[in-house]
């Protein structure tokens, strides 16, 4: 059953007495509804007053895209594409479908505590305290604004503080879910994005989308917390003996800590490990130990393994049991405590892996993977595709997983524990996907890492996640033999060009062309191009007739399903006016080329020799480089083709009048100038 959109509209800011909500409505300044009253009960009133009723801790205190109530009686799904909270009456009963509640923004994570539903809103950045009347309504109690793209959520043991990640805004704000009002907001690294609290409430960290380091914050009951960086290479023991620039990583979405908190498990993909295959590195679960924040794996010591590919680890090496197809693109995690297990969602596959949280390096160690497509499946509706986020029964003897491009709730029982039993699954149709049907087929080709005809093992969101990118410069391995294709490789083992991956979303309305030297002439010839370069064998050609139907729904749901970053609408302050007088100057000449919609012509032109980064090669046959896009350019480092450049500020300062005549600003012209790019 699916609410009336203005039933929902008139509820969310009605009040709701059914729902003990007296205050909904009211702004985030107004004290919490049911909060308690600064007013002290009379003698009369403390006698006749019940004992108050004792809460049902929080099933899980780190938001997740699903979410069970503490009860058991309801689970909660954050559906993003469709701006909807979707509620699910447990257990499942045919007769009693699901309540869909539309939501001001899109969700990306949910925490159910006993009475509250807390939601974490992207666009405009929220979180949302969601009060439901058993009967048929959902209520929002409360309201708290917060920075831009709010995403990742939180909450402390005593379930009085929420922290909040704010991706694109790249912050970490604390709430006091007494007053619902925002306690501090500290500024961090690119992206984060999932949040783990110890149980004694004095620290937390988080991971984030864009590099292997997390974030650690401390203090997080006071106004003034502090912030540190905490480095965890990635996958240290499946690292190349040899190579200085293997340990990064991205797709850090998730973490979570063991039961005993003496294990912190991050989730993520490591460019740098050594596979059966894999040109593109292999996803990893890391381990930091909180108590002194030291990796648990070290790096490996011995000399470099041999294999059927430059790249890759033999298949009998015990250092790794994971296979492709096992894990790819981690999207979410929880522990299992009854098998001392973790189950790992991968966006790019359709199982649900059970990795054993005692290895010193848990994805090397797959214990068992549950299907999550038709095979052992029962019940009607589409398949599983791009699984997002999961949640346990409270036996953990069922594993609730969301598909996001197929709109689908899998539920998984897992097999007893006896030789050849089998996992089985139940799917349940959820909310709508998007109405045309090329954007909905493209949608699901970005996310699949199955189609080998698309790809060699990693789909488009394993680079570009939710369009954006994934702050890597790969090596572009040109073979010398002929009639063979380029093909990208990310853990250096193999010499090569340099190349930065791009942002897609809000940056591909134009025709063409397209690649860094405007090679492609429109978006579906880049795309088909892709087809070769994102595969290890180099000399696989990709048949442009057979895949071109893939390319087309590709580019369609990049166009109109890809969702741009927030942009804060503003007026320019004194310095960013500054700034773009500079960039519109005639003595600069930015806007000669940087114009148009997405800040930029489009056209190939020739760059000065520069330095070549190590570890790739020169490139030697093509000094000309199309203008790359603008847009959003303050939250994509690093810059260049090569992602020489950390920073805005590093490339403006290092510029030498290669894009533009930067060499005769000030300094006070240059940091204006950077100002006003990071407005774009």
């Amino acid at each position: 059953m699916r609410t009336s959109p203005l039933l929902v509209a008139a509820l969310l800011v009605a009040p709701l007495a059914a729902a003990g909500c007296s205050s909904c409505g009211k702004s985030s300044t107004d004290p919490a509804p049911g909060a308690a009253s600064s007013a002290a009960p009379g003698p009369a009133d403390s006698a006749a007053a019940p004992p108050p009723k004792a809460k049902t801790p929080a099933a899980s205190r780190q938001g997740n895209v699903v979410a069970r109530s503490p009860a058991e009686d309801l689970l909660y799904v954050a559906d993003e594409d469709g701006s909807a909270l979707h509620v699910v009456p447990l257990p499942f009963d045919k007769e009693k479908p699901a309540l869909t509640v539309p939501l001001p923004g899109r969700p990306a994570q949910v925490v159910a505590r006993d009475g509250e539903v807390l939601v974490t809103i992207r666009d405009p950045g929220l979180l949302l305290v969601i009060r439901p009347d058993p009967t048929v309504v959902y209520g929002e109690a409360a309201r708290i604004a917060l920075p831009a793209d709010a995403w990742g959520l939180a909450i402390t043991k005593d379930e009085k503080t929420a922290l909040v990640s704010s991706a694109w805004t790249h912050k970490v704000s604390a709430v006091d879910l007494e007053t619902n009002k925002v306690r501090f907001t500290v500024d961090v690294a690119r992206e984060p994005r999932g949040i783990a609290i110890a149980a004694d409430g004095s620290r937390a960290y988080v991971s984030h989308l864009v590099g292997a380091a997390l974030t650690r914050i401390d203090g997080i009951g006071s106004d003034k917390p502090t912030v540190k960086r905490v480095n965890l290479p990635a996958a240290p023991l499946r690292l190349p003996y040899d190579t200085t620039r293997a340990d990064d990583a991205s797709l850090g979405y998730a973490l979570t800590f063991s039961p005993d908190e003496r294990r912190l498990f991050v989730a993520r993909h490591a460019f740098g490990a050594m596979g059966v295959e894999p040109w593109y590195g292999a996803p990893t679960v890391d381990v930091l130990l909180p108590r002194d924040d030291s990796p648990l794996a070290p790096r490996r010591k011995q000399p470099p393994l041999t294999g059927t590919h430059i790249n890759s680890i033999p298949p009998d090496d015990p250092t790794l049991d994971l296979r492709p197809g096992d894990l790819v693109q981690p999207r979410a995690m929880v522990y299992r405590a009854t098998t001392r297990t973790l189950l790992v969602l991968g966006e790019g596959n359709l199982a649900l892996p059970e990795l054993d949280a005692t290895s010193i390096d848990p994805s090397a160690m797959v214990r068992k993977n549950h299907p999550l497509h038709d095979e052992g499946a029962s019940g009607g509706g589409p398949a599983c595709a791009a699984p997002s986020g999961l949640a346990l029964s409270s036996d953990e003897r069922k594993a609730y997983v969301f598909c996001r491009s197929t709109n689908v709730l899998a539920v998984l029982t897992f097999p007893e524990p006896k030789a050849g039993a089998k996992s089985s699954v139940v799917r349940i149709p959820l909310g709508q996907g998007p109405k045309d049907a090329l954007v909905a087929e493209g949608r699901r080709l970005f996310y699949d890492a199955q189609d080998t005809l698309v790809s060699g093992g990693l789909g488009c969101a394993g680079c570009h996640p939710e369009g954006r990118d994934d702050g890597f410069t790969w090596t572009e391995f040109v073979s010398e033999e002929e009639g063979t294709n380029h093909t990208f490789v990310s853990n250096g083992r193999v010499a090569g060009l340099a190349r930065q991956t791009p942002m897609l979303a809000g940056r591909v309305t134009a025709e063409g062309p397209y690649g860094w030297h405007g090679e492609s002439e429109t978006l579906v010839e880049r795309i088909l191009a892709g087809f070769a370069l994102h595969r290890w064998d180099e000399r696989h050609v990709v048949d442009k007739q057979a895949t071109r139907p893939r390319a087309l729904a590709i580019a369609a749901f990049l166009r109109g399903g890809l969702v741009p970053p927030p942009r804060e609408k503003a007026e320019l302050s004194e310095v960013e006016k500054r700034g773009k007088a500079v960039f519109e100057g005639a003595e600069t000449g930015c806007k000669s080329c940087h114009a148009g919609a997405e800040h930029t012509d489009r056209v190939p032109m020739p760059l000065p020799r520069m330095t070549i980064r190590a570890g790739y090669t020169d490139e030697k046959d093509n000094n000309k480089y199309k203008t790359p896009s603008l847009l959003f350019v303050g939250g994509t480092p690093p810059y260049f083709h090569d992602g020489s450049y950390a920073t805005l500020e590093e490339l403006i300062d290092k510029n030498d009048d290669r894009m533009g005549k930067t060499n005769q600003l000030s300094a006070e012209d240059k940091a204006a100038l950077v100002a006003y790019l990071r407005t774009l």
